[in-house]
């Protein structure tokens, strides 16, 4: 195939739809979680899960990096951004994201700081190149996709001689937070979330290979199957998983061979390893403490680090305690679990991360009209009750 429309031709993905099911064993159950956001959204936009058997269920994972970055990271960038001599440069999914005390950098703005939302790495280099007596910092925030336009964005800073332009680094690792999920208790003990594979994340895996898997595949004897964002790319990898668990197979696969090799893109790897290192720990939100879970600037780049050069301080800070965004993230609930969602938390007024950026399980949920009625039926029992 050659073109997008071809990758959402409906009666090719029925097609598949009726594969699973006749190879889906009926004595038992199939649980798959697709960690990247994207794939989220694929599988509500297109109404993916209507089209599987009963006995095969999706669970939604942790593929948000804006979603799983936790309150205190946001507090701080706030903090950093009320300072008179510092410019926050951020995406635009960040600008909403909820704080502590109903605070936001949105919000922050409006207080007078001096927030500025930009498309890329590129913009907030201009401004630095444009306003030299301006403090710029980039509020970095992302997977292994977009690390490496981070670390260009260093090499290019030190090379123009900008000493104004600094990195809030925020970058967090797909393998990593993997690990924690199939060691959780949530998995290993108390059987409250049941993974039988992965489908594993498109552009983290276009930069970083499916190598990184093959680890997680056998030692915790599960597939993988890194998978396209398109219907058909989602339903195949559905396909070629519940392969896999009749063959009694875990091994790494990869459906996205259009994209992704084993290896990835070595090039964008040497750059980050340039620049970056690991932190020993690092807070994901739903997650808790994750081992090595992101990624920091190495010491000879400290003039270039934010939390170093202005000795920012992460606040300790909890969720709103009505918010089920962690349990989400986890892969405990489903976004309709929440007593807040479609009533008080919508995409207009979100009271947690998980509504905020289209990436996010219940912004993806509650965008399709498919979704809809069964936000009515929820407001209608509650209003019963």
């Amino acid at each position: 195939m050659k073109y997008i429309d071809e990758y959402r031709d409906g009666s090719l993905a029925k097609d598949v739809a009726r594969q699973i099911t006749a190879l889906a064993d009926p004595a038992r159950s199939y649980h798959f979680m697709e960690f990247c956001g994207g794939h989220t959204h694929a599988i509500s936009r297109y109404g993916l899960e209507d089209l599987l058997p009963a006995n095969v269920r999706m669970i939604h994972g942790p593929g948000c990096p804006v979603c799983v970055l936790p309150i205190g990271r946001i507090d701080a960038a706030i903090a950093l951004a009320m300072r008179l001599e510092i410019t926050l440069c951020t995406y635009g999914d960040l600008m909403r994201v909820p704080g502590s005390n109903g605070s936001s950098l949105l919000k922050a703005k409006a207080a007078g700081a001096d927030i500025r939302m930009v498309y890329s790495t590129l913009d907030a280099l201009r401004i630095a190149d444009a306003e030299p007596d301006r403090e710029v910092v980039f509020f970095a925030i992302g997977f292994e996709t977009t690390t490496p336009t981070t670390a260009l964005a260093l090499k290019a800073a030190i090379a123009r001689g900008l000493g104004n332009f600094s990195i809030f680094c925020n970058h967090v690792l797909t393998p990593a937070a993997i690990q924690n999920i199939l060691e959780s208790p949530d998995v290993r003990k108390l059987g409250t979330i049941k993974i039988d594979g992965f489908i594993g994340p498109a552009h983290v895996s276009t930069v970083i290979g499916t190598e990184p898997y093959e680890f997680f595949a056998e030692e915790f004897r599960k597939p993988v199957v890194v998978a396209g964002f398109e219907p058909l790319d989602v339903i195949l990898a559905i396909l070629m998983l519940v392969r896999q668990v009749n063959d009694g197979r875990h091994e790494v696969e990869n459906q996205y061979i259009r994209a992704v090799t084993a290896l990835g893109n070595e090039k964008a790897q040497a750059e980050v390893a340039n620049f970056f290192e690991l932190r020993e720990s690092f807070e994901w939100r739903g997650l808790g403490e994750v081992p090595y879970g992101a990624l920091r600037l190495r010491p000879q780049y400290a003039a270039y680090d934010a939390e170093k050069r202005f000795s920012m301080v992460t606040p300790a800070a909890k969720d709103n305690p009505a918010c089920e965004c962690g349990a989400i993230l986890r892969g405990v609930k489903k976004p309709a679990d929440c007593k807040l969602f479609g009533t008080v938390c919508t995409p207009d007024t979100p009271m947690g991360s998980c509504m905020v950026s289209s990436e996010g399980a219940c912004a993806a949920h509650r965008a399709y009209g498919r979704f809809r009625e069964k936000v009515r039926q929820v407001d209608a029992r509650r209003a019963v009750a």
